[in-house]
């Protein structure tokens, strides 16, 4: 089987955690074919069991976005063309699973359907994380194959908060953020979904490489391959 995976962006190793990502998909049985640009990569679909998006790729130019990132637009934004966005659709329609890695929820943000595609989605002035680190305790919330079976672990980690969540969604993983104004709520770190005929799963963790060496984590991503391509 073969995996496309879209990579690459600001502010995170993304080449590191995406090497991570390909040893999981090869343990799997499945082969990483890697692309950092977002047509190149939806384009690249048909025939492929699975999405992988572990990337940092928006246009930087919606409401909210810091200043920092607007002057970054040109050189980093991202906003797929019609025939990629089709191919997405086509994908799920044929079965294909959808995996995406921590900032993908940041991605796309002139694409509504890419957030409901996933279940979530980062907004501007409203979602938010402290510094990553310190290791914070993440508990597995509800029954699924996913998580089953998996007591709570700790991980050093960005701990996403307040994303636009979908109707519906059903946290498997919560934590708490370290520090914040929000320090005491349990924000939704995992879930898996079914959209547009494809399976569907997101998973906030993944900043850097750690993230990826905490067995518990990668149970929980090797499950997500499995289930996310059928088996």
């Amino acid at each position: 089987m073969r995996a496309v995976v879209l990579s690459g962006g600001l502010t995170h190793d993304f080449p590191a955690t995406t090497a991570c990502l390909t040893e999981l998909l090869a343990g799997q049985g499945l082969e990483a074919e890697v692309h950092t640009g977002a047509d190149a990569a939806l384009h690249a679909l048909p025939g492929a069991a699975l999405l992988v998006v572990n990337a940092l790729r928006w246009t930087m130019t919606g409401p909210g976005t810091p200043a920092r990132y607007r002057e970054l637009a040109g050189a980093e934004g991202a906003s797929p063309s019609a025939s990629a966005r089709a191919a997405l659709a086509a994908h799920l329609e044929a079965g294909g699973g959808v995996l995406g890695l921590h900032t993908a929820s940041i991605c796309f943000d002139d694409w509504p359907e890419w957030g409901r595609t996933l279940g979530g989605a980062w907004v501007w002035g409203r979602s938010h994380h402290p510094p990553v680190g310190p290791a914070v305790e993440v508990r597995p919330e509800a029954g699924h194959e996913l998580v089953d079976g998996l007591d709570p672990f700790t991980v050093v980690d960005e701990v996403y908060g307040d994303l636009d969540l979908a109707p519906g969604i059903v946290p498997l993983l919560t934590a708490c953020q370290p520090s914040g104004p929000r320090a005491e709520a349990r924000h939704p770190l995992l879930w898996a979904r079914e959209h547009g005929g494809g399976r569907v799963v997101y998973d906030a963790l993944g900043h850097h490489p750690p993230s990826y060496e905490v067995p518990e984590h990668r149970e929980i991503l090797r499950r997500a391959i499995r289930w996310t391509t059928r088996g």
